[in-house]
Parts: C-alpha cells; structure tokens; sequence
C-alpha cells in the first residue's frame, strides 16, 4: 500500500473510515499535539506490535513529527507481516502547515 498525504488521512477521518492511526512519537510530544492517535512511541513497537495482531490485514496508518520515524515503524511492522501500513507523508508538520 502506498503512502498516505495529510489530504487524503482528513478525508478517512471525515468518513469515520476504519483504520488503526497510530503516533510512534514520544509521550510528551503527543501531549503537545496530536491527531488522536494511539501512542506507541517507536522504541516500544516491537513490544507490543503483538497486541495488533487483529489489524494484520487491516489498514493501518502511522504518523510522527516529519514521517521519519512512522517510516522505520512501517518498515518494521510490514517485516512483521503486516500487509496494509500506510506512513503518513510530513508527518504532524505537514498537517499543522495545511490545517492549523
């Protein structure tokens, strides 16, 4: 699956799409802004990427501060077996610059 642009992720959300929105930041940065997403920060994914097993095959869209850290969370879990995990592009920056 390709990526995915903040346009596009606005739209799903608007839709109430089904989809895993995951925020591989740090705690402290989710606090100070985010796009309701679940907190897995990215050091702790491999420790609980088993607790997402029901989304193997359901879409799954990951997002950070820019997109380099939802990129190597992509990576990993699409190693993990993952088939449908989408990096959201710019990350949280990206958004605020379209839509804050």
């Amino acid at each position: 699956m390709t990526d995915i642009t903040v346009e596009e992720l606005k739209q799903n959300i608007e839709k109430k799409m089904d989809f895993l929105l995951i925020d591989v930041r740090e705690d402290w940065e989710h606090q100070d802004f985010n796009l309701k997403g679940e907190l897995i920060p990215l050091g702790t994914l491999p420790g609980t990427v088993d607790d997402l097993d029901a989304w193997m095959e359901k879409e799954v869209v990951i997002y950070c501060k820019s997109g380099g850290r939802s990129a190597a969370a992509k990576d990993f879990m699409v190693k993990q077996g993952f088939k449908n995990v989408r990096n959201l592009l710019g990350g949280v920056m990206e958004w605020q610059a379209k839509f804050s």
